[in-house]
């Protein structure tokens, strides 16, 4: 059953003071991992809270307050402390809506990562949310890279050591992308800074959907509809699932079927965790893209697919 409601600051007020009222050892049934931001902003680090609400719906509220609230000693930051303030917040069946005020656009890229891991993990804890998305004053949110981000799963913020999240690194890509007539694939190399706290299996989906860049841009070319929203990424025994939203059945560039199916495989397939490659759409794979390639299909890297041009 759809639940939609906004949060009222008040309630969880009320729900904070009644837990500070009891004491003695957690209940480990009651306690949640909540995420905040360290005091250099580099990561972010997890603190356990017992909670007294037993609804969901209640739960929500209450995590909501401790993301909210700043420690006594100040040893870490609150993610929603962090110069702008949430707005409103709705449950839509298992996604949980955020709407922050224009200020969250200027928190420095690093940060703003950050406070999306912490808020998504934190809140797609509770019973019934696997996604979360974060809108600003209403609007579409998009990272530094332009790219508009969608839904969020706790599964594409990953812990890199012990209870913390750490903030970039450096990685060299290898994708492939459409050749002139839209008939083959042509690989390029991209060399970039990312966030550890994104799994490389979805980065490079995100870089296929945000296209080529510009020193390619005259050799080789896009192959996903720009409108295709990500919904989630996952890695088990060697299998990439990728969950588009209905967007991506939408080609808006000159590729063939195989083209655009196998821009993303190939892709992949150059990472050591991925082998095969499944693909949805909103979680359903009983689709056939362009009426011609099933989804239903465990794909493997297409070797003839790629040129021997090179750009």
């Amino acid at each position: 059953m759809n639940r939609k409601r906004y949060w009222i600051w008040l309630s969880a007020c009320l729900l904070f003071m009644a837990a500070c009222g009891g004491s003695g050892r957690m209940d480990r049934s009651k306690v949640y991992k909540v995420y905040y931001i360290n005091n250099s902003e580099t990561g972010v680090e997890m603190h356990e809270k017992e909670l007294t609400a037993e609804k969901a719906d209640e739960q929500l509220d209450e995590l909501l307050l401790h993301l909210g609230t700043m420690p006594e000693k100040l040893e870490y930051k609150a993610p929603l402390q962090m110069g702008f303030n949430l707005r409103s917040a709705y449950i839509d069946g298992e996604k949980l809506y955020l709407d922050v005020s224009e200020e969250y656009r200027s928190l420095k890229a690093t940060t703003e990562i950050l406070v999306r891991a912490a808020l998504v993990r934190t809140m797609s804890q509770v019973e019934g949310i696997k996604y979360v998305a974060i809108t600003v004053e209403g609007g579409q949110l998009h990272d530094s890279l332009g790219n508009v981000v969608g839904l969020m799963s706790a599964d594409q913020f990953i812990d890199n050591a012990g209870n913390e999240i750490n903030a970039y690194d450096k990685v060299r890509l290898r994708l492939y992308f459409a050749n002139a007539d839209g008939t083959a694939l042509v690989a390029t190399n991209r060399t970039m800074a990312y966030n550890t706290n994104i799994s490389l299996e979805r980065l490079v989906v995100e870089q296929i959907l945000a296209g080529p860049g510009p020193d390619v841009a005259d050799v080789v070319y896009p192959v996903m509809n720009p409108n295709t929203k990500i919904v989630s990424v996952s890695v088990r025994d060697g299998i990439c699932y990728v969950n588009f939203d209905e967007n991506f059945l939408n080609q808006t560039y000159n590729v063939s079927s195989e083209v655009a199916i196998y821009a993303i495989v190939n892709s992949l397939g150059e990472l050591t965790s991925v082998n095969r490659v499944q693909i949805s759409i909103n979680g359903e794979t009983d689709i056939m893209y362009r009426e011609s390639i099933s989804l239903s299909t465990v794909f493997e890297r297409n070797l003839d697919l790629i040129t021997t041009v090179e750009p």
